[in-house]
């Protein structure tokens, strides 16, 4: 994996503490958008920790160029910036994962470890941002058959996602298998044309989809 970020001290302290970890291993760092780009053609890392705000190029742009010029690298936005304008931008950029630079070591390579894995992952606090923005939307102006019918189970597995919890915490949460969790977002995501959990997040909020108390 990669580790890109403009602050020295942070980015060699995070390379550092990643480093322990036995399954984990990065091979380069970047402290700038551009420089992002050319390390991640180097090298084709699995994940890329990338902040969104950085010099010559920001992160979001860098996530971009990255998702276009080496598809199979899969990135994680790490970064101090909890506005939901840059969330909806890292998604559509290709981002896999939204995280906040308070969250613990741990959750950081918890979050590599389920990217790597193919998920998507919103800090939990992220989830709960986007979920609170549009609350007093979803609760009014419901417009019945607008939206691409899902069934119940698929709306549990959506609201468990919509938190932040990744596929073996929804099927411990919900007493189903792991491989059902994988097909009952499969079947979510197909359903509404979308292409990763985050956008299936975003868009059922935007839409209405979810019966948020």
């Amino acid at each position: 994996m990669v580790v890109v970020d403009d602050q020295e001290l942070f980015r060699r302290g995070l390379t550092m503490l990643l480093g322990v970890e036995p399954d984990i291993e990065v091979v380069g760092e970047a402290g700038d958008g551009n420089s992002a780009i050319e390390l991640a053609l180097e090298t084709v890392p699995d994940v890329v920790l990338l902040d969104v705000r950085m010099p010559k190029r920001s992160g979001l742009e860098a996530c971009m160029r990255i998702k276009e010029q080496v598809p199979s690298t899969r990135i994680i936005m790490l970064t101090v910036s909890d506005e939901e304008g840059d969330l909806y931008e890292a998604v559509k950029n290709g981002a896999s994962g939204y995280l906040l630079k308070d969250s613990s070591i741990d959750e950081v390579a918890q979050a590599i470890r389920v990217v790597a894995e193919g998920q998507s992952l919103i800090s939990p606090s992220m989830a709960a941002k986007l979920i609170d923005e549009f609350k007093e939307i979803s609760r009014s102006d419901r417009e019945a058959g607008a939206a691409p019918r899902l069934t119940d189970r698929e709306l549990e597995v959506l609201r468990l996602v919509a938190k932040g919890l990744n596929n073996r915490e929804v099927a411990k949460q919900l007493f189903i298998s792991e491989n059902t969790v994988k097909n009952h977002v499969r079947n979510i995501l197909d359903k509404l044309q979308l292409h990763s959990r985050m956008e299936a997040v975003m868009y059922a909020v935007r839409e209405k989809l979810l019966d948020i108390p």
